[in-house]
This record gives structure tokens, C-alpha cells and sequence, in this order.
């Protein structure tokens, strides 16, 4: 079983990344084998709509996402990790989530197990919502399972490891992921 962590921040080692390495150390520890991805420094261009997957599933654009598609497909679980910038998720994160669009026709995401982490600076902690509605979006259309969430508040960077309540919330939520995969057999649907 493989859970893999997306890390949707433009800071490396920030707020974000110690969420989802939580939550990946947690899924580690319940037997899952772990992957991390950083879109820090890394080009993904904007979904442009030319619909060029439509007939292949592949994205035409050569850029960082192309080795994030292999990824995204060959694990069992993925947490997403944001920060939360003007009540949304990060630039980077809505770019990976847009590009994604490739798979939409075959529904290549169908049933993945996958589960949210989010980075608030202290003063802004009702912007949780908001980026929550996006990726709630993302997993509806590519027909993802979301089975929880982790939100961690600080403002400078490491400060999350000082909000208790949301460092167990990721570490609940990489247990979760990986006994949601293990005990629970997803059944295929076709679409009606």
C-alpha cells in the first residue's frame, strides 16, 4: 500500500510539509509505504482547456506536473497539504488540482483514498472552509473518497508543531488513510 504526500506550498519545510509528513510518518507506522513531493521550486504551468487529453487522458504540457501523474496514479492514498492564502489554497495547489483535468476522462482518480492537510496563520483561521471547498470540488469530479482532514494553525514557520490539536489531527488522519485502504473494498461504478 502506498500513500503518498503532495506538499501544495510554495515554502519548503514550512507549516504544510510538517503536516503531511505527520501524516505520513503516522500512515508509516501503520504499515503503508510513504512517498513526499514538494511543489516548491517546481514549474506547473496553468491548465490552458485546449482539451488535447480528451482523446489520450495526457496532458500535452511538458512540465514538472508530468512525473506528478505517474505518482498520483500508483498510490492507494494521497494527502494534499495547502497553505491557506486569502481564505483558498495556495497558487500551486489549484495549478496540480487544474491539470488533473487529463484524467477526468477516464476517471483515472476514481477511488483514490485521499485526505486534506492545511497550514492557517493563527489570525486568519476562518479561511479553512474556502480551501476546503476546493479540494471537496477536485475529489467530486475526479470521484476521489475523502476520508478526513487535518488543519494546523501558525504564522511563522514551524509554529504548527505547537498547535497540538492539529499535529494529532494529521497523525489521525494517516492512520485513517491507510485502514480506510486496507479494511474497506471500493466498489467499481460504472457511470449511468
Amino acid at each position: 500500500m502506498k500513500i503518498l504526500g503532495i506538499v501544495c506550498s510554495p515554502r519548503l519545510k514550512g507549516n504544510t510539509e510538517i503536516l503531511v509528513t505527520t501524516t505520513l510518518a503516522a500512515a508509516q507506522e501503520e504499515g503503508a509505504d510513504i512517498e513526499l513531493v514538494t511543489l516548491s521550486g517546481k514549474s506547473i504551468s496553468p491548465c490552458e482547456s485546449c482539451y488535447s487529453c480528451e482523446g489520450t487522458g495526457k496532458c500535452r504540457i511538458d512540465d514538472d506536473m508530468q512525473p506528478i501523474y505517474a505518482k498520483l496514479l500508483e498510490a492507494d492514498g494521497i494527502v494534499f497539504g495547502s497553505p491557506v492564502y486569502y481564505w483558498c489554497v495556495s497558487a500551486q495547489a489549484k495549478a496540480l488540482i487544474d491539470r488533473t483535468f487529463a484524467f477526468r476522462w477516464e476517471r483515472n482518480l476514481r477511488n483514490k483514498i485521499v485526505g486534506v492537510a492545511l497550514a492557517l496563520e493563527v489570525a486568519g483561521g476562518g479561511g479553512a472552509i474556502g480551501a476546503l471547498n476546493a479540494f471537496n470540488g477536485f475529489f467530486t469530479v475526479q470521484k476521489m473518497i475523502m476520508v478526513g482532514r487535518a488543519v494546523g494553525l501558525g504564522s511563522k514557520k514551524g509554529e504548527v508543531k505547537d498547535d497540538k490539536s492539529g499535529m494529532e489531527d494529521a497523525r489521525t488522519l494517516g492512520k485513517i488513510m491507510v485502514n480506510y485502504v486496507r479494511f474497506h473494498e471500493i466498489p467499481f461504478v460504472e457511470e449511468g
